[in-house]
Order: C-alpha cells, then structure tokens, then sequence
C-alpha cells in the first residue's frame, strides 16, 4: 500500500508509542509532516517493514513497552541515502492497517500502524458478555461506554485534564455501582487507554445484549464560563440548539481522530455532512429521553445543570434503532473551576452515583419484560408472595429451584418440618 503525498523537505519521526486494544495494537509515529509510506509483511520470521520516503528518526524504539503488543522488537536503519526502513519483529503474524492523521489540539502529523492479531481479535469477538435469557428474571444490562481513548483524548482542560482518563474513571465508578445493585449488569465499551470506533460501541452494547447503552462525555466549549451537566437523546430532524448542533459534530469527528473504517481524513465535510441520524425506533427514542430526564434531574442535585431538559443531537454513538441510548455531558472541561471538580475522585463518584440512580429509578417505573424487577413488580402487585401448587413429581428442591428461593426458605414459609410433598398441595413462595 502506497500512500503519496507531496513532500520536498526532510521528514523526522520525532516520538513513538503504542496503545494495546482487546482486539489489536497500534503504533503511532509522530512525524514533522505528511510523508510517503509503504507496509508490507514478511514470513520465516514473521516482520512488519514500514519503508518511509525522505525520512529520518530521531525516536527511541528501545524505550517503548511493547508488553501485550505483538511486536517483539523494533528497529531501524537507512534504506538509501535519504529513505527509511522500519522493521517490526513480530511474535506472531498480523493484518496491518495504515493511515495518516493531521494535527489535533494534542498532536502534529502522525502515521498509525494498526496491528490485527487473529487470535487475539478471535478472542475478543467470541466472549462478548454472558448468555442472558429472554424470559425469568434475567438482569437488565446497562453498557456504559466511556468517551474517546488511545490517540483520541477528547476535550482538553487546564492542568493537563483529558476527557478520556476522566470520563473513564467515572465509567468504572459508575460500572460498580450499576453492579452491586441486584438485578442490573454493566459492561464497559472500553476498559483501558484504547480508541473504539463510534459504531463499534453500538455493536459492542448490541453484542451485550443491553437494555441501555450510557456514553460518558466531558464536554468543552470555546468560552471558559461555560458550565454544567447535559444529557443527550438522539434527534431525527436533527439537534434542537446551535450549541447541541456544534457539540454533535464535535463528538462525532472523534472517527476522524481516531481513524476508524474507512473515513477519509480529508473530506471531513462530506463525512459529517450526513452526521443527524434518524432513530428508526419509536419505542427506542421514548426510552431514550425517558431515561434521559430522570438522569438529568439526578445529576441536578449534585451539578449545575447547562440544560433544564434532556437534549436532542445526532451523535453517531446514540444511532442504535433498537437499544434506548443516552450521552451523558459530565461537566464542562474547559471550564477551570468545574474541570478542577471533574479530576477529583470524590466528583467523579458523586456524578457516577446520580447517573446510576437515574438508571434505577427509570428502570424501576418500567422495567423490561422478563427481568428480575419486572418479576419483582409485577409480584409486588399481585401479592407479597406467590402459590405453588405441588404436582406428580415435584421435590421440594425443584420448586426451590423453579422459583428461585432457597428450600429453607420454601420450609419456613410453609412451616414444613420435612421435605416431603403431596401433590395439590399449595406452598406459598416468598419474594426473594
């Protein structure tokens, strides 16, 4: 693969480093200008050699950690009297993909080497989450996906603060929150310093088989007085403000950041020209700004609150026809005081407690058919405890199992002073 692009003066590599993702890693070299690159692979052993026109290096190869990467050692040498070869030893073979990336508010010119390693890609597509059952008392699965990650910091604040380590402490708070409450699961769209591609994480929540998908952001803006917490539906005729229309095409050009499928880097106006996105499902989008509004009034009490009600924009992330989906806007990290806030634990676990009570709360009032709070509910209606009516066969450690309490349990609501059963007989089942 031959990348050309116009270049006269001495290009420099000038810093190097990797990021390890489940499913691949990526090398990213940090160049004084745009450059020509050629990749290929080599067998017997297996190598990577990225041959760079009009190049010189001036990066420490030998200080990356190439730990969880499969790349055994890197290294470099002239090719001719102006050109560059760059030679990867590898553990094992790879799939490459490479791809140039102007300068963000972070980085200059850089060249990304993506390295797919087929065992660990098979890996991390064959365990997605367990096995959830479609009718019983099955857990309502939130994913939480935290925003940006890897070569894509995000928003960027005073002292050094990124949208990425922030909104990805708050997602592991809000993760073991989500967890530790009785009948709920979470998973993460990412759980480390990774890019995920924007449709990727709609796949990863679908692959989760998940009730809710949750996007953590911090937001930012142009000027530093602005503040306070916003929640985020997907819109179908598009945003429904000027900011929340700036913001959309601010978080969705995180693809072109992060490189994702096949966008090209140059035509980010024909990319986000198609940036609103309908939301095929009535019933998804009701959920969604359902959910959204006692999020929001949650994250009222202990945030100031940049809009009253829950906004409506075309985020690339929130597109999923049939899983309600939400973006939750912390706080604006371009705001000194609230950016100060956004780094300190104490926040971060006070605004991932208002998120996942507004989850609970949400999901109490209507909770999906089949799970455990709609059990719950719906028995809570009837009575306070369920009748089993014993039949041919039946053992007390069955119905225990069937109805998922414990035989001590079945015995003392039923005062039973043995296991043994007769058929119509009527025990009654306590909530568990």
């Amino acid at each position: 693969m031959l990348v050309a692009v116009a270049s006269h003066a001495a290009i420099t590599i000038e810093n190097s480093r990797i990021w390890n993702a489940p499913d691949h890693s990526r090398l990213v070299l940090e160049v004084s200008g745009a450059l020509e690159h050629k990749v290929m692979t080599l067998k017997a052993p297996d190598r990577l050699v990225l041959d760079l026109s009009n190049t010189t290096n001036k990066a420490r190869f030998d200080q990356l950690d190439l730990s969880g990467s499969p790349i055994r050692n890197i290294r470099s040498a002239r090719r001719n009297s102006k050109d560059l070869r760059v030679v990867l030893d590898l553990k094992s073979p790879v799939t490459p993909r490479s791809f140039l990336l102007k300068p963000n508010a972070q980085y200059g010119n850089r060249l990304v080497v993506d390295l797919y390693d087929r065992e660990r890609s098979d890996k991390a597509s064959a365990a997605p989450a367990k096995t959830v059952a479609l009718v019983g008392k099955r857990d309502i699965i939130v994913t939480i996906d935290p925003g940006h990650g890897g070569e894509d910091p995000g928003a960027l604040g005073p002292g050094r603060a990124r949208e990425k380590d922030i909104v990805l402490a708050i997602s592991k708070e809000l993760q073991a929150l989500v967890n530790d409450k009785k009948g709920f699961s979470a998973r993460l769209t990412r759980t480390g310093d990774y890019y995920v591609g924007l449709r990727k994480r709609t796949s990863i929540a679908r692959e989760h088989n998940a009730d809710l998908l949750v996007s953590v952001h911090a937001d930012a803006f142009r000027k530093a007085q602005a503040n306070g917490a916003s929640v985020f539906a997907v819109s179908s005729r598009g945003a429904s403000s000027e900011a929340a229309r700036w913001l959309a095409q601010k978080e969705n050009a995180a693809d072109l950041i992060g490189g994702v499928g096949s966008v090209s880097l140059d035509g980010k106006d024909d990319t986000l020209a198609g940036v609103l996105l309908d939301l095929s499902s009535t019933a998804s989008l009701k959920a969604s700004l359902g959910v959204g509004d006692y999020v929001l009034k949650s994250l009222g009490k202990v945030s100031r609150l940049h809009k009253r009600n829950v906004q409506q924009a075309g985020f690339v992330v929130l597109k999923s026809p049939d899983i309600p989906s939400i973006l939750v806007e912390t706080g604006f990290i371009s705001n000194p005081a609230e950016s100060r806030r956004l780094k300190t634990r104490k926040y971060q676990k006070a605004i991932a407690r208002s998120i996942a009570t507004g989850i609970m709360q949400h999901f109490e009032k209507t909770p999906p058919p089949g799970t455990y709070l709609s059990w719950r509910k719906h028995g809570a209606e009837r009575s306070s405890e369920d009748v089993y009516v014993v039949r041919r066969g039946d053992t007390l450690s069955q119905i225990a199992q069937k109805t998922s309490v414990s035989v001590g349990a079945l015995k003392t609501a039923n005062a039973l002073r043995s296991d043994k059963l007769r058929v119509g007989q009527k025990l009654r089942v306590p909530a568990s």
